[in-house]
C-alpha cells in the first residue's frame, strides 16, 4: 500500500509541475531586461522557477513524510541521492565553467588593438569547427537586442539542488551523517538550525565586508580567509568532520549565489534598463558586480574539492580537519589565481604564485600522511599473532551492519560504494582500505556508531601489519 501511494503522489507532483510549466510558457513573453510579463501585465519574473522548486520539493517531502520507518525508506531515500545529485552536478558544471569562460574573457580581451571607441575589447576564438568573435561594450550597446541571453538559472539550480542535497544526505539522517556525538553532544534539530543559520550568517558578514573600503585593499584577502577558517573551525567543533566539509562548501556556495542574486543580476538589470531607457548608469554597479564575479571565480576550486572530500578520508579524517580544509582552500585558490594571471599575460609578475600554491598542497599531502612504524615498533607493540578469524568477528560485530549484501542498518539498506564484509575473503581483498579507513584515519564505521573500540582497531592493524594472512 505504501509503494501505491508513494508512486501516486510522485505522478502527482510530476503532473503538476508539467501543469505549471506549460501555463507559464503560454502567458509569459520574454523582456529584454530578462523579466517575464504575463499577459494580464503582472511580473511572473523567476516565479515560474520558484513553483518548479516547490513542486520538486513537495514531491521530496511527500516522499519523505509517506515511506519513513517502512521498508521503502532507504530505497526512496537512495534514489533521491542519486537524482538530485545528478541535478547538482550538472548545474555546477554549466555554473562554474560559465564562471571560468567568463573570467577568460575579461582576462583575454584585446583593450587596444583596432578597438572601437564603445567597446572595452574584443576576442576572437575558435571552438568546435567554427570562428567566434565576441565584443564587450563599455556600457552597452544603441539598441539592446531583444534575445539577450541571461547567466543566473545555472547559479540559482546549482544552490537549490545542493542545498536539497544537503537535505537528503546530511539532515534527512542528521542523527547518522550530521551529529557526531564524539564531537558535540546536541540534537538533529539543533544540528540542522546551526548549519542554516550559519550559511546566512557568512552571507551576512562577507557582504557587510564587501560593503566596506577594505575590499579595494590587499587586507579584504587576509581577512576573508580568515573569517573562512574560523567557519571551518566551527563547523569541525559542531560536526561529523565530513558533516563539516560539506557544510564549510555550501557556505562558500551560499557566498557566491548570494553575489548572484543580490549584486550581479541587479547590476545587471540596473543596465539594461538604463540603456533601454536612455538614462545615466552608476558606472560602480558594474564594478560591484565585476569584483563580486571575480570572488566566485576563486571560490570555485575550494568548493569543487569539497564535493568530492566525502571520498578521501586523509582529509576530513586528520586530527586537525579544519586546518587541512583551510590549507586546501588556500592552496586550490592559488592555483586559480595564477591561471587567471596566465590569462591576463600577467605571470611573470607573480612567478611564485603556482610554486607556493603547489608547496602548500604537498605539504598537506605530507602532513596527512600516517606515521611510520619499523618492524621493531611493530613487533612490540603487537604482542601476539592476530588470525582472520578475530578480524573477521570484529568486522561481523562492526561494520557489517551497512558493509554487507544485506545491511541491517536504519540508514542504509545498500552496502555504501558496493563495499561488503561478508566473508574472510572479502575483508583480506579489501584490507587496504580497511587500514585507511578503519585504523589510520578512524572515520570507520560512521561517527563510530557501532562503537568500535580502540583495542579492536589495534587488532586489525596488527593482522594487517603481520601480513593479512587467511588464518
Amino acid at each position: 500500500m505504501i509503494q501505491y501511494v508513494t508512486l501516486i503522489a510522485l505522478i502527482l507532483t510530476f503532473l503538476l509541475l508539467l501543469g505549471v510549466i506549460f501555463a507559464l510558457q503560454r502567458v509569459a513573453k520574454t523582456r529584454p531586461d530578462g523579466g517575464v510579463v504575463g499577459e494580464s501585465g503582472f511580473t511572473l519574473e523567476g516565479y515560474s522557477y520558484a513553483l518548479i522548486f516547490l513542486a520538486v520539493v513537495a514531491a521530496v517531502g511527500i516522499c519523505y513524510v509517506v515511506v519513513r520507518d517502512t521498508p521503502w525508506a532507504g530505497h526512496i531515500m537512495e534514489w533521491l541521492n542519486i537524482v538530485v545529485r545528478l541535478m547538482h552536478i550538472t548545474f555546477g558544471i554549466a555554473w562554474i565553467g560559465a564562471s571560468f569562460y567568463f573570467v577568460f574573457l575579461e582576462n583575454a580581451l584585446n583593450r587596444t588593438d583596432n578597438v572601437r571607441e564603445e567597446l572595452a575589447g574584443n576576442l576572437w576564438a575558435v571552438h568546435g569547427g567554427g570562428f567566434y568573435y565576441l565584443e564587450k561594450y563599455k556600457s552597452a550597446p544603441k539598441v539592446i537586442p531583444k534575445s539577450l541571453h541571461w547567466f543566473k538559472y545555472e547559479a540559482y539550480f546549482t544552490w537549490l539542488s545542493g542545498f536539497s542535497l544537503l537535505f537528503v544526505v546530511y539532515y534527512f539522517n542528521a542523527s547518522s551523517m550530521l551529529i557526531d556525538p564524539r564531537v558535540l553532544d546536541i540534537s538533529p534539530l539543533a544540528g540542522v538550525g546551526i548549519g542554516v543559520g550559519s550559511f546566512v550568517a557568512a552571507w551576512l558578514v562577507y557582504d557587510g565586508l564587501c560593503r566596506t573600503a577594505l575590499v579595494r585593499s590587499p587586507w579584504f584577502k587576509v581577512i576573508g580567509f580568515a573569517i573562512a577558517t574560523a567557519f571551518a573551525y566551527f563547523y569541525a567543533e559542531v560536526f561529523s568532520a565530513r558533516a563539516a566539509y560539506i557544510h564549510f562548501g555550501a557556505m562558500l556556495g551560499t557566498l557566491m549565489v548570494g553575489n548572484v542574486f543580490f549584486t550581479i543580476i541587479p547590476a545587471q538589470k540596473a543596465m539594461v534598463k538604463a540603456a533601454t531607457e536612455g538614462t545615466p548608469l552608476d558606472p560602480q554597479l558594474g564594478k560591484n558586480a565585476l569584483a563580486r564575479s571575480l570572488h566566485n571565480n576563486y571560490f570555485t576550486l575550494p568548493v569543487l574539492f569539497v564535493m568530492v572530500s566525502n571520498h578521501f578520508p586523509s582529509t576530513f579524517g586528520h586530527s586537525y580537519p579544519w586546518a587541512i580544509l583551510a590549507a586546501i582552500t588556500l592552496g586550490t585558490a592559488g592555483v586559480k589565481h595564477w591561471l587567471n594571471l596566465r590569462e591576463k599575460h600577467q605571470t611573470d609578475t607573480a612567478v611564485w604564485v603556482l610554486p607556493a600554491a603547489v608547496a602548500l598542497l604537498l605539504g598537506v599531502v605530507f602532513v596527512t600522511a600516517p606515521p611510520v612504524q619499523d618492524s621493531a615498533g611493530a613487533a612490540a607493540s603487537c604482542t601476539q599473532e592476530v588470525g582472520i578469524s578475530q578480524v573477521n568477528l570484529i568486522v561481523q560485530k562492526r561494520c557489517v551492519q551497512c558493509h554487507s549484501a544485506k545491511p541491517t542498518d536504519d540508514v542504509f539498506k545498500s552496502p555504501p560504494n558496493g563495499v561488503v564484509y561478508d566473508t574472510p575473503e572479502d575483508i583480506i581483498r579489501l584490507k587496504d582500505k580497511i587500514m585507511q579507513r578503519v585504523v589510520v584515519t578512524k572515520t570507520m564505521p560512521q561517527n563510530n556508531k557501532t562503537q568500535i573500540t580502540q583495542e579492536e582497531r589495534d587488532l586489525i592493524r596488527c593482522w594487517i601489519e603481520q601480513g593479512a594472512l587467511n588464518k
